[in-house]
């Protein structure tokens, strides 16, 4: 694989650990900065929500840009974004700095989707794919780990101030590392892209895309509550178990990427789904089951992130067929599905935490995941009346 795939994959390591890292601190931040769980659960509902508004209308707005250039200048604000958010002396700056952060996720990962497909030939575009977005998923097994041992070593805003640096170290890579002759896609205007959402087909992926991996996350933004309050483990236990549960979020990375390639990302995601959505109704019984609770959290893990290179694969092989003047519009859109859905199941979280308590959020999850697999079904249908038909028209 080309070394540039890996300098994406740092910046995605980098950006990754920005995002999940609050998922494990997020008790303390909340008693820091004076506010409640709900509350505290909006740094990770509003992170998603400006992902999701940015990487549709940046990326079409950046379409024109040198894409070395941009990727470039994007891990720029990232480090800023971070250097706001470690010195951020209230609660509203704090959570400004964490929009901000997630501004750039929302165009990075839209961009470096269709750079790492574009570095590889056709047959190892899943792969690679999945190797920059490992980048996030090792966050999970050693970022989000260490920020959570940092958090209770020295405090939170010392492990923001771990992942700017890193966001600094991997703003270099990509400098050196990057090709200068990226290939660049013709000017389409910004409309033509945002009307992605107009094609029946891309809006399926979206809503699949957006129900089923933002379903998760109604019971995930709490996973360090749940883990403390009802299993009953210690901090530096949780710490722990988000290490088991990044590596194996990194098994499944790697393995439905590959799973995608040989039997196609329809496939692949149905049983991805169907594993999360039983995995998290087991999750809602067995709480309080110290052994069975830390396997049923990686193979949580493991469907979860799993889904993402494999969605992401998925629609720009439905763009290229459907839409192929905006294959980057669509990827930037799925992107926006994906953390929208965090932002709404994020919410959902907290809506539910408050009026049926924590567990409650487990059977929530696998009720939306399970709704997704039905989508995914439907599109599968789609596919098989579009292949009878081109086999009727070439005879």
């Amino acid at each position: 694989m080309p070394i540039a795939l890996y300098a994406l994959a740092a910046a995605a390591f980098a950006i990754g650990m920005a995002e999940f890292v609050v998922v494990g601190i997020l008790p303390t931040i909340a008693v820091h900065m004076n506010v409640d769980i709900p509350t505290a659960g909006e740094l990770v509902s509003y992170y998603a929500l400006g992902v999701a508004i940015a990487a549709p209308i940046l990326t079409a707005l950046t379409g024109k840009i040198d894409r070395r250039y941009l990727t470039v200048g994007l891990m720029l604000l990232f480090v800023l974004a971070n250097v706001l958010t470690t010195l951020a002396p209230s609660y509203s700056l704090l959570l400004f700095g964490r929009i901000l952060s997630g501004v750039v996720q929302g165009v990075f990962y839209s961009i470096a989707t269709v750079i790492a497909a574009d570095l590889v030939s056709k047959d190892k575009s899943g792969r690679a794919i999945g190797l920059v977005f490992a980048g996030m998923t090792i966050a999970l097994v050693i970022g989000v780990p260490a920020g959570a041992f940092v958090t209770k070593w020295l405090n939170w805003r010392a492990a923001f101030a771990l992942i700017t640096i890193l966001g600094l170290l991997s703003m270099v890579a990509l400098f050196i590392f990057l090709p200068k002759d990226l290939k660049q896609p013709e000017p389409v205007s910004v409309w033509r892209q945002l009307s992605v959402i107009g094609v029946p087909r891309l809006l399926l992926v979206f809503l699949i895309t957006g129900i089923g991996y933002g379903g998760s996350f109604i019971a995930y933004t709490y996973m360090s509550e749940i883990l403390g309050k009802i299993t009953g483990f210690s901090i530096s236990a949780i710490g722990t178990i988000l290490i088991f549960y990044g590596v194996a979020v990194t098994f499944g990375n790697f393995y439905a990427s590959k799973w995608a390639d040989k039997q196609g990302p329809l496939k692949a995601s149905a049983g991805i789904f169907i594993a999360l959505a039983v995995t998290l109704l087991l999750f809602g019984f067995f709480a309080t089951n110290k052994f069975v609770v830390i396997p049923l959290i990686m193979i949580w893990g493991a469907a979860a992130f799993g889904s993402v290179p494999v969605l992401q694969l998925y629609v720009v092989q439905q763009a290229k067929k459907h839409f192929p003047q905006a294959i980057n519009a669509s990827s930037s859109m799925n992107i926006a599905a994906f953390n929208l859905g965090i932002a709404i199941g994020a919410s959902v979280g907290g809506i539910v935490v408050a009026h049926f308590g924590l567990l409650a959020t487990a059977p929530a999850s696998a009720a939306v995941v399970a709704i997704s697999i039905l989508l995914i079904l439907f599109s599968a249908l789609l596919e098989s009346r579009d292949n009878k038909k081109l086999k009727a028209s070439n005879y």
